[in-house]
């Protein structure tokens, strides 16, 4: 089993990249070869609309652009599970993210009638991190994730969402013009509930990559 996961984060060691981290470790207890991937190391745009990979005879499933995330999209095809992670910036993933997602769907897409030209199968999972309480997750971006989630499931596999909400944002509170939050209550999730993501992030990973789902 292989497993590619995806840090849409421009934070390394933070809420995300540790979310991820866990759920590679998940990924690893049953088994699976993992490749962590930082997004914002990579070169790379959205889609260009060039339609090479469109063209009548042309190998499908592939982006023809030449920059860091073709070769990126030839392993995800090739992969068992994929895993992002995107924290939520003004309602929204990352547009790191955001165009990943805009390559790997229209590669797949047919423009003859709207077909998938994939065939494989690639469990694919989304964490979401949030300054934002679930509750708030809850009236307001869950029909967003429902919307990611329906991207991805172009990938043929098993597809899961998790809201890591009400996230810790920095260590330090005073040292910034962060006034409308409770550094204490921030804290405080982190030590007590942020444990818990933890744990269903490691879960995540194993389920996808072969676990107990299987």
């Amino acid at each position: 089993m292989k497993t590619i996961l995806l840090n849409g984060s421009p934070r390394k060691n933070w809420n995300t990249a540790l979310m991820l981290k866990s759920a590679q470790k998940g990924a690893e207890s049953v088994g699976a070869e993992c490749e962590y991937i930082d997004l914002f190391d990579l070169n790379y745009t959205g889609c260009r609309g060039c339609l090479a990979c469109k063209r009548k005879g042309g190998e499908r499933c592939r982006c023809f652009w030449k920059d860091d995330l073709s070769p990126l999209l030839d392993r995800i095809f090739a992969a068992d599970a994929l895993i992002v992670g995107s924290p939520i910036y003004l309602g929204d993933i990352t547009s790191q993210l955001r165009g990943l997602m805009e390559r790997l769907h229209f590669c797949a897409l047919s423009y003859d009638d709207y077909s998938n030209y994939f065939t494989g199968k690639v469990n694919a999972g989304i964490i979401l991190t949030m300054n934002a309480p679930k509750v708030v997750f809850d009236s307001y971006y869950g029909g967003k994730a429902q919307e990611l989630a329906q991207s991805f499931a172009a990938l043929n596999g098993a597809v899961e969402v998790y809201p890591c909400c009400d996230t810790l944002q920095v260590k330090d509170y005073s040292r910034f013009n962060m006034a409308g939050f409770d550094e204490a209550h921030k804290k405080r999730m982190r030590e007590t509930v942020f444990p818990l993501d933890l744990e269903q992030a490691f879960q995540m990973g194993a389920r996808l990559s072969g676990g107990a789902s299987e």
